[in-house]
């Protein structure tokens, strides 16, 4: 790794208080309702850590209307916030691929997202991701074809996942990829990663590494949420 010197610290995101500011005065006055209520529906779930959080949904609304994709995909759904959050910001005749191995969860919050008339956009398959992606790269027509990508699943797979979204994506295209910090574990001495996050640092590191690296995307890893790394197909 390249020594620059010492690094002088420009984050401010370095409290709790001052990210609640950021949520009270930039997001959660913007956040539709129909958000607002699915975000509420979350809350119950023992694993409601698993949601996506509300300001890295407000950052993938403004790339959705900056893209205008019609066609998505999202790689794990859980009770469905950045579902949600595509479904509203894509075009009326726009199409999400959603995929997630529990239907359960999605069906918490699939009362709001059909009270919120956006339910004709998604096509949600239960079923691992990589055997439905396999799937769509059978056909040739999908190849180049989508224009955004949600991945928010197994970190293990990632890179995996990056692999086959590729190809599936066209030039220009963007894919968003949320946890790649994983609570700040990243920068942490293994000894001192808690037991619930010791098990999937190291992939984080690798896909952090392997990214980096990667010349077939333009990157940037934002510091929102729990870190979100943001692709654009080159």
């Amino acid at each position: 790794m390249e020594n620059h010197g010492k690094v002088v610290h420009r984050g401010l995101l370095q409290t709790g208080d001052l990210y609640q500011y950021l949520l009270n005065t930039s997001v959660y006055p913007r956040e539709p309702d129909s958000l607002k209520q699915l975000r509420a529906i979350t809350s119950t779930h023992p694993r409601a850590v698993m949601g996506a959080s509300p300001d890295v949904g407000q950052l993938m609304a403004l790339l959705l209307k900056l893209v205008n994709p019609k066609k998505t995909i999202e790689i794990g759904v859980f009770t469905g916030y950045s579902l949600l959050v595509t479904a509203l910001n894509i075009p009326e005749d726009g199409k999400i691929i959603a995929i997630d191995l529990d239907r359960s969860t999605y069906e918490m919050g699939l009362p709001v997202i059909q009270k919120s008339g956006v339910e004709h956009k998604i096509n949600y398959i239960e079923s691992e991701a990589l055997p439905v992606l396999d799937k769509l790269l059978q056909e040739p027509v999908n190849h180049g074809a989508f224009e955004f990508a949600f991945v928010d699943a197994d970190k293990n797979n990632y890179e995996n996942y990056h692999e086959k979204l590729l190809k599936l994506l066209k030039p220009g295209a963007i894919v968003i990829y949320d946890n790649t910090l994983w609570g700040g574990s990243v920068a942490m001495d293994e000894d001192s990663v808690t037991e619930n996050r010791i098990g999937m640092r190291k992939y984080a590191l690798e896909f952090n590494e392997f990214l980096a690296s990667d010349a077939r995307v333009q990157i940037s890893q934002v510091p929102a949420g729990d870190g979100v790394t943001i692709c654009r197909r080159l």
